[in-house]
């Protein structure tokens, strides 16, 4: 049986990239002190001002008691991708407060690692996140999440303003980061509502995302577009990896 990863091990793959953990090594449903992530969740409640502590993340299959929180509210019977082919990428960033936190994104398996290794670049840089709890915190609702300025990834919706189209998220390939400091704009209509103080994109005020800025570059560097570039819209919050 493999043991469960020490700290050092954590820390040590993080500095490489990420660690992984395979679906036949992760438990289905353990309590949080023997959790794949409890290494993470030690380090960040020891920090303390004037300490180092280096970016940590771990992939990890969708544990039993999470995909029970998803079927029916963030995944239904006819979403384009099955439950076992998301991961949750557990991992620290840079809160506004100017500590880490210890934050989850589900997504693809297909990019779980490439979008810890660039959440990686952000913390390092320190750029700010306001929180980055998975959808089912809002009961799968996008604009609740979008209220909150949470990031999030995965969520089987369709297009904002459509019915009939799967959106990015819907396949987990879509991450959404700071959602009031980068808001959703088409015409008049600006989600969230508070995103409006954030319309002067010229104002580049902490934890907003701007073109030509390390955060467009680091996501684009993992084949990412940004919803910044659209020309019918602006959707400063978004990046995907576009569908073939």
């Amino acid at each position: 049986m493999r043991t469960r990863p020490t700290l050092v091990a954590l820390a040590a793959a993080a500095l490489a990239g990420v660690l992984a953990v395979p679906a036949a090594a992760a438990p289905a449903a353990a309590p949080a002190e023997r959790s794949p992530s409890a290494g993470l969740e030690r380090a960040v409640s020891s920090w303390h001002p004037g300490r180092h502590l280096p970016f940590l993340a771990l992939v990890t299959p969708v544990d039993r008691w999470t995909r029970a929180s998803m079927v029916g509210v963030s995944w239904k019977p006819g979403c384009p991708v099955p439950i076992e082919d998301l991961r949750i990428v557990t991992m620290t960033y840079w809160g506004f407060d100017d500590r880490p936190h210890l934050g989850r994104l589900m997504v693809h398996e297909d990019v779980a690692r490439d979008v810890a290794r660039v959440f990686g670049q952000l913390y390092e840089k320190r750029f700010p996140i306001r929180r980055m709890e998975l959808i089912e915190t809002y009961d799968a609702d996008d604009d609740a999440s979008m209220a909150a300025d949470n990031t999030s990834a995965f969520n089987c919706r369709p297009i904002t303003g459509t019915t009939d189209r799967f959106s990015i998220h819907s396949y987990g390939k879509a991450i959404d980061i700071n959602t009031i400091e980068n808001p959703y704009v088409k015409g008049t209509t600006v989600l969230p509502a508070a995103g409006r103080d954030f319309l002067d994109r010229t104002d580049v005020r902490p934890g907003m995302v701007v073109a030509g800025d390390f955060v467009v570059k680091a996501f684009a560097d993992k084949g990412f577009a940004w919803g910044g570039d659209y020309t019918s819209l602006k959707d400063y919050q978004h990046f995907e990896i576009p569908n073939p």
